[in-house]
């Protein structure tokens, strides 16, 4: 009888192919309902990745009711990237060693409760805490979901649709963020960012009951609690190291001294993870060159695509004068782009070509949109200036985002699958905190320079605010040709390995 999901799929031993079997074709070995466990999973990973943003429009309102200053606003974004990027790897082996279903499920319910109490917050710390929280229990879902959708899909051309919608997703999630961040915001309150979570968790808890089948893996992996206090405490202070250098000079040990240490216990955990006998992140996950290379593309297109959310955003609310709504809206068309090149790419090219060819052209035209960027100004209009670049941008991330997460989770073994969802999380959330803090640092350093010398006039200022955003654009576009750089080198050529029925991929018949 066919498994209802794949966190059954995963904990069964595996069965040989038998010629009966081939010929009863994939529906025989796949639930028929996997497309509704796909939107289960979906909505779960939309929910966490919109939350990254989804509060940003909606800070100002959220400022001007509870009284809290400039200087710690940043804390209500800062804290749920703590919270998710330090603990992303430890809920990903959580998984692995309980069970995927449960996790999911444990970390939908937190993640719902905690929204609940930071749309009720009465006080800053009351809402730094519920965003804490959330980041707790998203460390949980995000690499879960992730894991339920690897085990689930083993077909491989079901396996590439599949991905490619979850791809589109997740790339598409800060965009979706920013405009119902601005619906919610201008019609009807800033806490609504925060409760229509509850809508989320409510509707993906009642599909993921009805549709997900119970039960943790057969050969469960002990936890390797070193290596989780080091990993963790390394990427905490990472992520806090480079979110107080928005607000702190580099030469501030609140700066220097958070990164060193973060870097040192990161350093340890991997010198740590060759002598455990049950590691957190086993060096088998990491060290196969596809899946690196994913981890990068993940990593710096994280850090490069926050040049579009988070300085186009201030583009078009300051110089161009546009509403919250009608922000978001303008980011619609680049979703689209990215929605449907996600499922071209995975279905038809990356089979074709593999990653090699497909990937770093992703990065080389992401590159390409964030220079065109550069030229607006003060006088641009949405429709011949921003259109098309964002268009390009979708363009590129679908090309990137897709793949990349498909080929970081392909061929990972049963008992892996959740850390090695994990860290595709762990590298887009690191990447995208880093970026956040660099573009933000030469952006202000930027700005800054331009008014040495000139009057402080309104149109100075203006000008100014656009000169921090070319600055941001441009590096944004450095990032993405490291990317290309990097993916080029690593990534195999030919078409990808096809995943065995035991989880191992099969050797790959392209050349290196």
């Amino acid at each position: 009888m066919a498994t209802t999901s794949g966190e059954h799929t995963a904990s069964s031993p595996a069965a040989p192919v038998t010629d009966a079997r081939r010929k009863r074709g994939p529906d025989a070995d796949h639930p028929s309902h996997r497309w509704w466990v796909l939107g289960v999973i979906g909505l779960a990973q939309l929910m966490v990745v919109l939350d990254a943003t989804i509060v940003n429009i909606a800070l100002p309102s959220a400022q001007a009711d509870l009284g809290f200053t400039d200087g710690n606003r940043q804390w209500i974004v800062t804290a749920y990237a703590l919270a998710f990027g330090s603990l992303l790897l430890l809920g990903g082996r959580i998984a692995d060693l309980i069970g995927r279903k449960k996790v999911f499920l444990i970390g939908l319910v937190g993640f719902a409760l905690a929204s609940a109490l930071g749309g009720a917050a009465t006080s800053f710390g009351m809402l730094v805490a519920a965003r804490a929280l959330q980041g707790l229990f998203g460390a949980m879902l995000a690499p879960a979901a992730l894991s339920l959708l690897t085990t689930t899909f083993t077909d491989p051309k079901e396996r590439a649709k599949a991905f490619g919608i979850y791809g589109a997703i997740a790339g598409a999630g800060g965009a979706v963020g920013l405009l119902l961040g601005g619906v919610l915001t201008e019609y009807l309150d800033w806490r609504w960012c925060l409760y229509v979570n509850l809508i989320i968790a409510v509707v993906a808890f009642v599909g993921a009951v009805r549709l997900l089948q119970p039960g943790a893996p057969a050969d469960r992996p002990k936890l390797d609690v070193p290596g989780t206090i080091l990993v963790s405490a390394g990427l905490f202070c990472i992520v806090y190291g480079f979110s107080n250098a928005e607000t702190h000079a580099w030469s501030s040990p609140q700066t220097w001294g958070f990164l060193t240490v973060g870097a040192v216990l990161v350093a340890a955990f991997g010198w740590w993870q060759t002598r455990a006998e049950h590691p957190l992140l086993p060096l088998r996950v990491v060290l196969d060159r596809d899946r690196g290379a994913s981890f990068a593309a993940m990593f710096i297109s994280g850090a490069g695509m926050f040049g579009v959310f988070l300085f186009l955003t201030y583009y078009l609310q300051q110089s161009l004068h546009y509403s919250p709504v009608k922000t978001g809206c303008a980011f619609l068309p680049m979703v689209a782009v990215m929605v449907v090149i996600s499922v071209i790419t995975t279905n038809n090219l990356v089979p074709r070509f593999g990653a090699k060819p497909i990937v770093p052209t992703g990065m080389l035209i992401a590159a390409g949109a964030m220079v065109w960027m550069t030229q607006l100004d003060l006088t641009s209009t949405y429709v011949p200036h921003v259109l098309f670049p964002l268009m390009l941008m979708g363009l590129g991330l679908g090309l990137v985002f897709a793949p990349g997460m498909s080929l970081a989770t392909s061929g990972v073994a049963p008992h892996d699958a959740g850390v090695a969802s994990a860290m595709v999380n762990t590298s887009q959330q690191v990447g995208g905190s880093i970026g956040t803090a660099l573009l933000n640092t030469l952006a202000t350093s930027a700005a800054t320079s331009y008014l040495v010398g000139r009057k402080p006039t309104p149109g100075a200022q203006a000008q100014a605010q656009l000169e921090s955003y070319s600055t941001a654009y441009w590096w944004s576009a450095g990032f993405f040709l490291l990317g290309f750089l990097v993916t080029v080198v690593l990534y195999r050529r030919g078409a990808p390995r096809i995943p065995s029925m035991d989880g191992e991929a099969a050797p790959s018949t392209a050349h290196m």
